[in-house]
Order: structure tokens, then sequence, then C-alpha cells
């Protein structure tokens, strides 16, 4: 039986590993990188249970089928069993998921139990162990075929602040962030207060160029690289 046990010790033999987007073939086992992070998660899973998981088609070839954010939310929905987040910081080899939204990538990572991640996180940083707390997390999720230890108890993740496309922002701060993305160079479309698809796309262009998780949101991580406070 697979378990999430299992899939985190196999996902920190990969941590300093290359990010890059990337095919990974989900049926190599002797694969060492690059990864994006819903491919290595896509590949825990077949590796572990054997069985494709987050990917375009879950009937394909595992060899040459692509696995993506859209696809985890997808799947998370309908095969297998949605949890809250600070639950599955909790729980050993649960996955914690981010959504992909209009002009931003999602992402996903697998978590060590103990409020800690494995992931592909960036081009800067590629593969590493990381924390669950002071990041936004759409769900957890627990993948049907893999045994988990869930008699434990839900992770204090403490609240966070992430300004967003779709959310209920302050102006002011929002317009914080398009003076700062101007200031290091990238156009925020206007600095209007308004968090739509424009400064959307600015800050994802920022998080690309600085190494961070591109998900078009402002969370303390992205905010400290602007230099500026939430």
């Amino acid at each position: 039986m697979a378990t999430g046990a299992a899939m985190v010790e196999l996902a920190k033999q990969h941590i300093g590993e290359d990010y890059e987007f990337v095919l990974v073939p989900k049926n190599n086992a002797n694969w060492r990188g690059p990864w994006d992070c819903a491919e290595l998660m896509s590949w825990l899973v077949f590796q572990e249970a054997n069985k494709l998981y987050g990917c375009v088609d879950n009937n394909a070839n595992p060899a040459s089928v692509e696995s993506y954010t859209g696809a985890w939310k997808s799947d998370s929905a309908g095969l297998g069993r949605r949890i809250a987040a600070n639950k599955a910081a909790a729980i050993v080899g649960a996955v914690l998921l981010r959504f992909p939204r209009i002009g931003s990538m999602g992402h996903v990572a697998i978590c060590d139990g103990q409020g800690g991640t494995v992931e592909a996180k960036s081009h800067s940083v590629g593969v590493v162990a990381d924390t669950v707390r002071g990041r936004r997390w759409d769900t957890g999720v627990l993948i049907p075929g893999v045994e988990y230890d869930e008699d434990v108890d839900p992770i204090s993740l403490g609240p966070v602040r992430v300004v967003r496309m779709g959310a209920n922002n302050d102006p002011a701060v929002v317009r914080r962030i398009q003076r700062a993305l101007d200031e290091h160079g990238i156009d925020s479309g206007g600095v209007d207060g308004i968090y739509g698809p424009k400064t959307t796309a600015a800050v994802a262009a920022f998080q690309t160029r600085e190494g961070l998780v591109v998900d078009g949101e402002v969370g303390p991580q992205t905010a400290a690289k602007l230099g500026i406070s939430l």
C-alpha cells in the first residue's frame, strides 16, 4: 500500500534539484530533475501509488503526459478528498494546493506533517524544504489509494495577508504594490488601486524575474522582494 510517509521521503531525496517548466516522465524512477511543482507531485504519486493524478489525462501514457495545477484542482474535486489546509499541514504526505487563476499559475506542495513542505518552488531555489505558514492555500488534498495517518491535530497556521485579484483589497495597499512594481521596472498597468489582470500579470512577471512562486499574488515573500509592507 502506498503511504504519504513514503511519498515525503522520496520527495526529500530530490531537494536541491533544479526547477524548470518541464514534462517529467512519471514512470522514470531515476529522474533527477529538473521539475516544476505539479510535475514533481504527480511523479511522486505515480512512483508510490502506480497511478496518474493531476495530469491532463490520467489514462494517458505516463512517459509523456503533462501535469499542471489546473488538473490537480479538477482531480482534487472528484478523485480524492479535499481537507482544510491546517489539517493537511499535520498529515505526513498530504498535499497543499493553490488553485491557478487567470493571469497566474497555481502551486502544489507535499506536507511533512510538522508544518513543513517539500516542493519544487522556483527557478532561484529549485526543490526545497519550506514551510506551510505565511502562505495562502486553497485546499489540502488526500490522494485516493494512498494511506495516511489522519489521527492528528490541525496545525495553527495563523492569519496570512495576501493581496490578489478578486479579494477585498485595500486600495491604498494595491497602489503601494503598483508603485513598487513600476519602481522595479515592471509596468503595473497604472497606479489606480485596482488589483486586476494587469497588476496580476505584472506581479507574475516580477515573481518570475525574482525566482519566486509565480502565482500573481502578493503575500509576505513577494512583498518583501518588492520592499513594501502589507
